[in-house]
Formats: C-alpha cells, structure tokens, sequence
C-alpha cells in the first residue's frame, strides 16, 4: 500500500509539472448540461476514494482502472472494498462511507423515485452489456429438457420458459412452490427473469408498495426471492430456490459444481443489454465534479482496456479477477465466460464473444432509453405503483443519467491522445436514445421515446393505466 501511495504521489507529480497552469486556469467545472466542452477539468477535489463492489465479473473496470495505473494517472488513490450485498453497498453510497460504488442499473433510479431506500443517485457510466444467466437445478432441468428442441443431440439455443412451463404447473397441481432466486428487487437480473418468464406465459407476480406489499409475488405463478450472488449456487442445491438468475461467474459454478444447468443468457433475452454502473449520490458528485470525471476517465481506459483487439486482454483480467480481493473465484471458471465462450450443459460449451462486452457498441455511454427501458419494467410489475406520463419517464431518466459528464470525461481522453472520437457517439448529435430495439426474446420492440406504448404491447404486466 505504501509503495502505491509513492507511485499515486509520483504521478500527480508528473501530472502537476504538465498541466498546473492550464488546470488552475479551470478548478471549477460545473456538471450540468451548460458546461463548456473546452473547460479543461480541474485537480481532484478528493484524491483518496473508496468504492465498493460486488463479487461479479462485472466489477472489471474498477479493477483493471486500479491495477493498471489508470486512477493513478488521474491523480487518485482509490481502495476497492468488495461489499456484503448490494443493500449494504447502497447504504454505504448514501451514507458516504463509500465514495461511489460498482451497482445495479436499477439501483440509482429506484433510489432517485424512492422505491425502497430513498436518496438521489446518479450514474455518469455504464460499467457492461450482458454478463447474467438463468441457471436451473439439475432435476427441473431433466423436467425441462423434454420440452426442448434439439439438433444433433445438442437442445437450440435460446431456450425459451415456455419448456419450463408444464414443470411449473405441475409444481401448483401437487400445491408447491416454484422458487427461484435473484439479487435485488430493482437488478436486471429480478427483471431478466421475469421478463423471460412472462414471455413463457409464466407470471412471476406483482408488487403493491401502496399497500405495504414489497414482496412481487401477488398473482405469482414463480415466486421470485432475494440471495446474494455467491449464495445462488448453495442456496439452488440445498433445495431452497429451483432456479436463479446471476451474473458471472456464479451461473459457471453451478455447472463445474454439477448442481445446475444454465438455460439461458440474458443476451439472448435482450441482446447486448446494459448491466452495471457506476453510482455516486447526487451531493457527492455535486462537490467532486472534477474528481467524478477523472473517475469516469480511468474507468473508460479500463473498459477500453478489456474489450481491446477482440478480448485479447481477457487472460490477463481474469487471473487479476480470480484474486480474493476481487471475484474470488477460480480462474477455470472466471475464465469459461469470460473470454468469449459460455457453457450450458457440462460439455456443452458454445462461442458467445459478447457475453461480457465492457467498450464496444458504447457499452460505457449512460443513455437515457436504458434508464427509461429500467423504469417501464419497476412499473410493469407494479414497483411504480401509479400511472406515470412519458415526460415523468423522461425527466427521470435525465435526473439519474448524466451523458454530460461522460462527454467531458470522453474529450479529455480524446485531446490526450488515449482514445479516438471514433470510439464514442457523436457528442454533437447523439440524442442519448438508441434506434427501437428489437432483439428480444418475445420479439417486442421497444422504443424509448414511448415507454406507455411499449407497457401496453405486453400482455402480462401492469399496462400504462393500470393499478393494483
């Protein structure tokens, strides 16, 4: 720790020689939309950070940003503290004992509109794309594997929960359960699995806050419940839960284990979805605008660094994830889905290049059709209790999301000479809404700019009018 102390003084050395005049000149940037882009970003106004995460391969770009020198470049000495869970991390936002953290891209929105813990967050970077999977234990999928096409032997991929639907109705013919587990009711991955689930034709139920009901089981055909990432594994083979949803590499374990079998990537129930960001509460961003968009600078490099010349660098972040300070898991496994394969049944590996996509197809940009897609669905199973207007969904997003400081970060790299315009979206054009979307599992289209419309398109889920 000492010697990395020396190496982070040496490099605000070095960077205060090149740059104090020009710096100086600009201490104050503001982080709004007015904020000029030839503003030359100040010094760190805190320049020993903590941040949190979860043990998720998805963490990557807080650790490769440590371990490849990239916060150092920026002048910050950061501490990376792995979390309990992802309530604990929130708390610890929040409360400031953590300067930003490694969170769920539902997180900062349910935060912001107060579902659950209730404090404004914002995200200036989207931290991956995919990254999850849906992972049954061994005996639902021998109920399931029936109901499963199949080609030379092997079943088609995406597997679709319309094969695990006979198994769930015959679970509520003998009077059982159907148990599966995800990590937080506002993850992607509590919405993953109910979003493949309703397009199987099995409800996984509703929340009614209004009424003191957080539990998302009302009229539930599958009752969904909280564990922890590393958990899900243990938890599926003691019989608690019969599946879960998780990211990497807790899917992976469940197979080198041999308790379970994933069934389905969530790329395959929305291709290249946004995963993680990375969150700091709105008073904090407020006094550290300078410090906020060095973070989002070491970060993009890290990210940049992953993805570069086709996941070249993925041997080498795998075995610096594998450490206990990190993921903590084998790199075997780590490494089955990180480096552009993921496997299914045991021996059943397939080339997946995109599971885990950290740059590429802007991964890292915070767009606001990703914000909104996260709302529809807190108010498709009823999170957002009351009917809410397009624009309610729009400046919502606006309020969490903050491209601006993204685009201030991207252009300082540019000007440095570490990345191309080419690599990012045209900052004089880019709306902060993708094209409609139609790579779906259901084949829905979805379209950011109408979120009412694409709530009414489904025909499990609240519609746009409806309340519980």
């Amino acid at each position: 720790m000492f010697i990395q102390k020396i190496r982070t003084i040496n490099a605000v050395s070095k960077r205060s020689l090149l740059h104090v005049v020009a710096i100086a000149a600009a201490s104050a940037v503001l982080l709004s939309a007015n904020v000029k882009a030839e503003t030359k970003v100040g010094y760190a106004e805190k320049e020993e950070l903590k941040f949190g995460f979860i043990k998720l391969t998805d963490m990557a770009p807080l650790a490769i940003a440590y371990e490849k020198g990239y916060f150092e470049d920026e002048g910050l000495y950061v501490t990376l503290e792995a979390q309990a869970n992802w309530k604990v991390l929130l708390d610890r936002v929040i409360d400031g004992q953590l300067d930003g953290a490694h969170m769920l891209a539902g997180q900062p929105l349910g935060a912001t509109i107060g579902f659950g813990t209730q404090a404004h967050i914002v995200t200036a970077l989207s931290m991956d794309l995919n990254g999850n999977a849906i992972t049954v234990s061994n005996d639902i999928w021998a109920q399931m594997k029936p109901n499963v096409p199949h080609e030379n032997g092997k079943p088609v991929h995406p597997i679709k929960a319309d094969a695990l639907k006979p198994v769930v109705d015959k679970y509520a013919a003998e009077g059982k359960a159907f148990k599966m587990g995800m990590v937080f009711p506002v993850s992607t991955h509590n919405y993953e699995l109910r979003y493949w689930l309703a397009a199987g034709d099995i409800h996984p139920g509703y929340y009614a806050p209004h009424k003191g009901d957080t539990s998302g089981q009302i009229d539930a055909q599958a009752l969904l419940s909280v564990t922890p990432p590393p958990q899900m594994p243990a938890t599926m083979e003691a019989g608690t839960i019969h599946g879960y949803c998780v990211g990497e590499p807790w899917n992976q374990q469940a197979v080198f284990k041999g308790i379970g079998v994933p069934v389905i990537t969530d790329y395959e129930i929305w291709k290249n979805n946004p995963e993680k960001v990375f969150g700091v509460s709105s008073e904090w961003a407020k006094e550290n605008p300078n410090t906020h968009i060095r973070v989002v600078k070491a970060m993009i490099r890290a990210a940049m660094w992953l993805d570069e010349n086709n996941n070249a660098n993925r041997k080498e972040a795998v075995k610096i994830l594998a450490k206990s300070t990190y993921v903590g898991a084998d790199e075997e496994v780590i490494a089955n889905s990180m480096t552009g394969t993921f496997e299914y049944e045991k021996g059943d590996k397939r080339e997946i290049p995109d599971f885990n996509v950290f740059f590429r197809y802007n991964a890292t940009y915070p767009y606001y059709s990703d914000a909104i897609w996260y709302l529809t669905q807190m108010r498709r199973w009823g999170q957002i209790s009351e009917p809410k207007s397009d624009e309610w969904f729009m400046d919502t997003a606006k309020k969490v999301y903050k491209p601006e400081i993204y685009a201030l970060a991207a252009k300082e790299l540019i000007k440095e000479g570490k990345a191309k315009a080419s690599d990012f979206p045209d900052f004089a054009s880019e709306t902060g809404f993708k094209p409609p979307q139609t790579e779906f599992i259901d084949n829905v289209t979805y379209d950011g700019t109408k979120p009412n419309a694409y709530l009414d398109s489904f025909s499990i889920g609240l519609k746009a009018k409806d309340k519980i």
